[in-house]
């Protein structure tokens, strides 16, 4: 008998976003393939899932590296022989180039060229890459979702953002891209975010009361929702955590915390030759 169990596979699992989404899903009984470059934080993770109904399997990765991906995919068909799920989130943020970032913005020509090339490798070619290694799979089993963590419109245009706020720009377009290549196929691609600063390593060592950010538990709501035999036709759509209603039921939840993806509610869409 083929097996039911639903298989994901999370990026930047090992801590923040990524951790609370992977262990969300596993606590649904989804078994979950954890990637992060941070081996030490990951079998930490890893060694916390123990127990919950899903499995959890740590797969230490560096996402910058071209041929991590191939081996991702296969890790999660060892394990279940198939993949429903795919959440990019793995990134990097600007606090990792200047700690005091927030109060001191990166002006964008004090960025080194490398550093531009590891934030556009992280936030943006990974997030590619990895759908480019787990659509095929899905499109020949008719069905899967693939999910990316972007960030608010705001940052994308905010003073000293351009490398994280660019970067993760082009993943949003991205995604975009994907949701309308891959309509009417049976795997769908949509964003969710967390609406605001939120209590992770991204945000670095100044960033003040983290008690009074948003918590990264406040994605599993509607990730849950958005992997559930209910959202099987949303395509396209970009969720705000912060604004789903968990006290409301779910397909009303969603509506108000939705809308279409990237900008393609301002977007004036070129003209077709016909």
């Amino acid at each position: 008998m083929p097996n039911e169990r639903k298989t994901a596979i999370v990026t930047g699992a090992a801590s923040g976003i990524g951790r609370a989404m992977a262990m969300g899903l596993a606590t649904a009984g989804i078994d979950v393939v954890a990637v992060d470059r941070a081996a030490g934080a990951l079998a930490d993770a890893a060694a916390s899932a123990q127990g919950l109904p899903g499995r959890f399997i740590a797969h230490p990765a560096d996402l910058s590296q071209a041929d991590s991906f191939d081996g991702i995919v296969q890790a999660a068909l060892a394990l279940s022989g198939r993949i429903d799920i795919l959440v990019n989130n793995a990134g990097i943020g600007q606090a990792s180039i200047k700690a005091d970032q927030r109060r001191n913005p990166i002006r964008f020509w004090e960025i080194e060229p490398e550093q531009w090339s590891r934030f556009l490798a992280v936030n943006a070619t990974a997030p590619i890459m990895m759908a480019r290694a787990v659509v095929p799979h899905m499109l020949k089993a008719g069905r899967g979702r693939v999910i990316a963590v972007t960030t608010s419109l705001g940052t994308m245009v905010r003073e000293g953002y351009l490398l994280y706020g660019s970067s993760k720009a082009a993943a949003e377009s991205a995604m975009a891209v994907l949701s309308a290549d891959l309509k009417g196929t049976g795997v769908t691609a949509n964003v969710l975010v967390p609406g605001g600063v939120t209590n992770t390593g991204l945000v670095g060592d100044e960033a003040g009361d983290r008690e009074r950010m948003l918590q990264p538990e406040i994605m599993v709501p509607p990730l849950l929702w958005l992997v559930s035999d209910a959202a099987a036709a949303v395509n396209g759509r970009r969720f705000i955590a912060a604004d789903w209603d968990t006290a409301l039921p779910a397909d009303r939840a969603a509506e108000q915390a939705g809308a279409p993806i990237a900008w393609l509610g301002i977007a004036r869409m070129p003209i077709e030759p016909t």
